[in-house]
């Protein structure tokens, strides 16, 4: 089969739930097993930097979560042939993981979680002085960064949606705030999660560095913790807050691409766009899998997934993020054109233009629907082709919400965000239900149903003794 009548994203995800990027050599449950005794302990900044640059273990972000979104579908032989997390995940069902444990979802952002803790508790131990104070504030930046990008990671799929009138109550995720892997194990409420994120994201952003070097894009800088920060408050609808920070991380006067300057081929790449895109604030790939299978599967590519139609009809002929994003598959359907980071890897990190989505957003529900017109026209006329783009005006508020947020879904799709984005949403009566059809038979999901937030997985339930999300 010709490579543009396969698609990416569906076949990655399948790649990342069921085979390999992640060596099993770093897998452990955080939470109930002790660390590798024979390893050595870091005690130097060089050490601290070399442990949060290991590309082994930073920098993924959960699956499950676009998995079980709406941004695209699978075709009945490609379902068939999916592991069972897969299947379970794609139709939302009681027991996603079936009893199987090491779920990675879980694991990864936990073992992040570690290392931050690790480098954060060696910290307090080096002396500084004025040859070493940057250096020893910029490592403790970005532990503290990691740890609150990975809290925010699980907490969008084992917490409920943040809802400031049962946060206190909600149950939310264990919060490892050091490196004894000995401690208790107790899950936090909601509140105390996100109290925890913002406040570590708040300090890390007045120790980091002002500027994103493309060289290191995988280390935090200022931008990139203002930007979590804006994304976080988004998704506790905290959107005076969320402004504030977008405004912050947008005020360097950070670049959009202009993607009339993107070659489109033929032929086209596994993505056209670079390693070195400019509008990246922090580097993100999903999760993976190790699995004996991953040595004969399509390392990128699989056919039988399709991105949602009535996705790919939101978009106008003139919007270059068509064939940006997606390739043709045949028969009208597309399939997902690579990352946006330049790899075969979804992107799942920060970026310029969800900035000023998210800006746009808080505009509108503050009441400034031409500053939310500024904000989407800036983005729009970086996308469109030249001269095609006329400019956005709104008729009415509601007319100003609803085109922001088709916006955010068109700009955004697999970037980890889409989920988050319908958890929260529903709680504002959105409304969005989900529906597949698999086999010949109907699956959905309803509004705030309790399955958008997954069941703990199995092992951690057994060595730790924490409640179970009921679903």
């Amino acid at each position: 089969m010709n490579k543009s009548n396969w698609s990416f994203f569906v076949g990655w995800l399948l790649l990342a739930l069921t085979g390999g990027i992640v060596e099993s050599c770093h897998k452990q449950d955080f939470l109930g097993k002790n660390a590798n005794s024979t390893l050595v302990v870091p005690s130097t900044l060089s050490d601290f930097q070399s442990l949060l640059d290991n590309d082994q273990v930073m920098n993924f972000v959960p699956a499950l979560g676009d998995l079980s979104a709406d941004n695209y579908f699978m075709g009945d032989d490609l379902w068939q042939t999916a592991g069972t997390r897969v299947q379970n995940a794609y139709l939302w069902k009681q027991d996603i993981f079936g009893g199987q444990g090491n779920v990675e979802d879980w694991n990864i952002p936990y073992q992040q979680v570690y290392y931050a803790n690790v480098v954060l508790d060696g910290l307090d131990k080096v002396k500084t002085d004025n040859s070493n104070f940057a250096i020893w504030n910029s490592v403790k930046g970005q532990a503290l960064f990691t740890r609150a990008f990975a809290f925010y990671n699980i907490a969008q799929l084992f917490a409920p949606a943040y809802d400031k009138d049962s946060a206190s109550v909600d149950a939310g995720i264990p919060l490892r705030l050091n490196e004894d892997v000995q401690a208790p194990v107790a899950r936090s409420t909601v509140k105390q999660t996100y109290d925890q994120i913002t406040g570590d994201l708040h300090i890390a952003a007045g120790l980091l560095p002002p500027r994103v070097l493309m060289t290191y894009i995988n280390r935090a800088t200022r931008p990139a913790a203002l930007a979590m920060l804006a994304r976080v408050y988004l998704s506790m609808r905290k959107y005076d807050s969320a402004k504030i920070y977008a405004d912050s991380a947008l005020s360097p006067n950070l670049p959009l691409i202009d993607y009339n300057s993107i070659p489109l081929g033929p032929p086209i790449p596994i993505t056209p766009f670079s390693r070195q895109n400019a509008e990246i604030l922090y580097q993100g790939v999903f999760v993976s899998y190790n699995d004996n299978n991953s040595q004969v599967l399509a390392a990128y590519l699989f056919p039988g997934c399709f991105a949602d139609s009535n996705l790919i009809r939101s978009y106008d002929t003139n919007d270059l993020r068509l064939a940006l994003y997606y390739t043709p598959t045949g028969g009208g359907s597309f399939g997902l054109n690579g990352s946006y980071s330049g790899s075969v890897y979804p992107f799942g990190g920060l970026a310029t233009d969800e900035l000023y989505l998210i800006r746009a957003e808080c505009k509108v529900r503050a009441g400034d629907t031409s500053g939310a017109a500024n904000d989407l026209n800036t983005l729009l006329g970086s996308r469109w082709k030249t001269g095609k783009f006329a400019g956005i005006t709104f008729g009415s508020p509601q007319a100003a919400l609803d085109t922001v947020l088709l916006e955010r879904r068109k700009e955004l799709p697999f970037r980890s965000v889409r989920w988050s984005d319908l958890r929260r949403l529903n709680k504002e009566n959105a409304n969005v239900l989900l529906t597949r059809k698999t086999n010949g038979s109907i699956y959905t999901l309803a509004p705030n149903d309790k399955r958008y937030i997954l069941s703990i997985p199995p092992d951690v339930l057994r060595l730790s003794g924490i409640a179970d999300n009921p679903r």
